[in-house]
């Protein structure tokens, strides 16, 4: 009975330890999501870009990597605030890739994206260049 206990708790240590070494993809998307949103509250247009492709297309053409990256970078230049708050994310495996959803409010401080600022459903496709988790495309619509 001892040793047949001692199996199960070696197994569930290997288990343990092959989940804290590598992270679920699942989680690594939900991860760069995060880190993108906090990345653009805080003006940081390349963070705010570096889960993006070089092909990243937004809203089927409206807005392209170099883009964002530069409506980050005017946003910080006239000392502006925006304030992205996510809803939870929800990732759904489809073969190699991953379509992941949910909802963002953006708000902002005056004088910026006053016609933009609401809640908005986001339908983002990932796929892993080299390891790492990377987002192609993205489309969102206004929710309220």
């Amino acid at each position: 009975m001892r040793s047949l206990l001692r199996f199960f708790v070696s197994i569930g240590v290997v288990v343990l330890m092959a989940a804290c070494h590598r992270t679920a993809d699942d989680a690594q998307v939900r991860k760069a999501i995060a880190e993108s949103a906090a990345a653009a509250e805080a003006g940081h247009a390349g963070d705010t870009v570096a889960a993006l492709t070089d092909d990243f297309d937004g809203n089927t053409g409206q807005l392209d990597k170099p883009s964002l990256a530069n409506l980050v970078r005017v946003t910080a230049i006239r000392g502006q605030t925006v304030h992205a708050v996510i809803g939870p994310v929800s990732v759904e495996r489809r073969g190699d890739r991953r379509v992941a959803t949910f909802t963002v409010t953006l708000a902002a401080g005056q004088g910026v994206l006053p016609d933009q600022a609401g809640v908005y459903r986001v339908d983002t496709g990932w796929r892993k260049d080299d390891g790492t988790w990377r987002c192609f495309t993205a489309s969102w619509r206004r929710s309220l």
